[in-house]
């Protein structure tokens, strides 16, 4: 990890940049081609780019109720009872989100009120690959379940063989979701958005992915599907006092950092002497570590920041906006009020961020790339549409009347304001 000692913030551009996989342009321009391909083709393009991409020689991509059923059997009861826990963890946190939103009487006769409504059709891609990652597979599907979504379509990648893994398949099952798809990358976000003979169109796609899925969720957007969030590879910041201890702070960076050879972790502290123990201990725990190699790469992209004092990590922290925060500090409660951009943040020694990741509840598909500072992560409204109503008495426009009038002349919208007058006159 490149270290930065007491850096000034005209460098922030170069030291918080991220790690980017290819040339922007290159990389729309590709993912262009594989969209393109799929809503001309349809199937027949999935079926190309699954044996291009994943070695896989198939026409067949639908999941079948067999073995969504004969997931289960193969998973062992300490598996199956963690998910278990995780499910309904996600589930009391999302549920908690109900908001009934009581009707506003903004003037004696005007009545306005809003209602939730579920997104209808909704996608959820789940990571696969090296590391199938069931448990975004909750994170997604819980809060489609209590929103009420009426058709739920997951596509992820196969693995070697063909398979989707089974942990999968029955998370999926716990959240009532019956097609699912093995297809992945771009060709995937391609499929749910456009539609083909085999994977329905959906109206809003969700989940984490690399730079490609990212662009391609980015791409189709433009097109009138609607997306979650942009959420590439991951992060995490961790602002270290000196309460921290080394091997936390370093579990914690390699937790994100096995991620992906283009995930990024940064360190943020101001305790000189706190780098070289955490740096010793990372060294430690990658001998240990089966995706050692990833991690490895990913740490030649991630930084060590050297600041006066907390308050400046801090300030670096809300510039990075990173997607997972880790206050590991000795009184984070201070420090979390502070926090103006993050996606998740997390409190104290003994908070992980593989807590959030999986079970305490929170939902892991979060803003990625610095979209932090504009973007939240994914919750329980993200599958609902806010449609306002309003209701208006006769005496309700005699009063609200002249001043829509007065505004639509203004405008020079002389039709809005006869929709008033025409009524008003005939009352």
């Amino acid at each position: 990890m490149k270290v930065y000692q007491y850096p000034l913030k005209a460098l922030s551009n170069e030291i918080l940049a991220r790690p980017k996989a290819s040339k922007r342009a290159d990389l729309l321009a590709q993912t262009a081609a594989i969209l393109d391909a799929v809503k001309k083709d349809g199937d027949v393009a999935l079926q190309k780019f699954t044996w291009t991409f994943d070695g896989i020689e198939t026409t067949q991509f639908r999941v079948s109720e067999a073995h969504i059923q004969g997931a289960e059997a193969s998973l062992s009861l300490e598996l199956k009872s963690a998910i278990q826990v995780a499910y309904q963890n996600i589930r009391l946190f999302h549920a908690r989100q109900k908001v009934e939103e009581p009707p506003v009487e903004t003037m004696p006769g005007v009545i306005c009120w809003r209602k939730s409504v579920p997104v209808e059709r909704v996608g959820l891609y789940i990571p696969g690959g090296s590391a199938p990652l069931f448990s975004t597979v909750l994170m997604l599907g819980v809060p489609a379940q209590l929103a009420g979504c009426r058709e739920v379509v997951l596509c992820t990648p196969p693995d070697k063989k063909g398979a989707v893994h089974p942990a999968i398949l029955y998370s999926a099952r716990l959240c009532g979701i019956e097609k699912i798809y093995a297809i992945g990358g771009a060709q995937a976000i391609a499929a749910m958005a456009y539609g083909t003979a085999t994977i329905p169109a959906v109206w809003k796609i969700f989940g984490p992915g690399n730079t490609w899925v990212t662009a391609a969720k980015q791409l189709v957007s433009i097109e009138g599907v609607a997306i979650d969030l942009p959420a590439g590879p991951s992060e995490v910041c961790v602002i270290a006092d000196g309460s921290a201890r080394a091997a936390f702070v370093a579990a914690d960076l390699l937790s994100q950092a096995e991620h992906g050879p283009d995930s990024q972790v940064l360190l943020i502290t101001d305790q000189a002497g706190l780098i070289p123990e955490v740096e010793k201990a990372l060294e430690d725990q990658l001998k240990t570590l089966p995706r050692a190699e990833i991690a490895e790469r990913a740490l030649q992209n991630s930084r060590v920041i050297l600041a006066d004092d907390l308050q400046t990590a801090m300030d670096w922290a809300n510039e990075y906006a990173p997607e997972h925060l880790i206050l590991a500090v000795s009184n984070p409660e201070k420090w979390a009020s502070e926090v103006v951009n993050a996606g998740s943040v997390f409190l104290g020694h003994y908070t992980p961020e593989s807590a959030g990741d999986y079970a305490s509840g929170t939902n892991h598909a979060l803003p990625t790339d610095g979209f932090a500072r504009g973007y939240a992560g994914v919750s329980l409204d993200s599958f609902l549409k806010k449609v306002t109503f309003q209701q208006i008495t006769r005496q309700g426009l005699s009063l609200l009347g002249p001043a829509i009038q007065a505004l639509a002349e203004a405008e020079g919208l002389e039709a809005h304001a006869k929709a008033v007058t025409i009524r008003l006159a005939n009352q």
